[in-house]
């Protein structure tokens, strides 16, 4: 069943504040492998010009992936979530996501489309801190594959 049309230009209401911990930024920093002091060491950051240690460009995704869980379950929009792959992601950054800050993220449902049989659901995130500062806007490809034939 194709998604509805209408829901393109949908935006859900901003998530509760997640606070980005040092620990975290650290945890996900090795994780990836990405050694860059800036991401564990305060002296290193400041150097920088940055207040604290700041995140790697992509440990933004699981607070946006988590966001975009709004749209994937809004009964209405009628998306299968079983039949779903990550197709895409990218971003756009003001500024690094630092520790100490405390990001929202609103989700808006930018493109829905069919490709040879799947529904393809681009996602928009606006991540915001507490000050309502824009910091970076992530947008998630999602492919809902089509059902196989019996």
């Amino acid at each position: 069943m194709a998604l509805d049309q209408s829901f393109v230009g949908r935006s859900y209401p901003p998530t509760e504040p997640y606070e980005v911990g040092r620990e975290k930024i650290r945890e996900f920093a090795e994780a990836v492998g990405d050694a860059n002091p800036a991401y564990t060491d305060v002296e290193a950051a400041k150097a920088l010009g940055h207040p604290d240690v700041i995140a790697p460009p992509t440990f933004v995704f699981s607070i946006t992936f988590k966001a975009a869980g709004q749209v994937v379950a809004d009964p209405q929009l009628g998306l299968d979530y079983s039949r779903v792959v990550h197709g895409d992601q990218k971003f756009a950054y003001d500024r690094p996501v630092r520790a100490g800050d405390r990001l929202t993220v609103t989700s808006t449902i930018e493109k829905i489309r069919s490709m040879a049989g799947n529904e393809v659901l681009d996602i928009r995130g606006d991540v915001h801190d507490q000050d309502g500062e824009h910091v970076v806007t992530a947008w998630t490809k999602l492919v809902a594959r089509a059902a196989e034939e019996a």
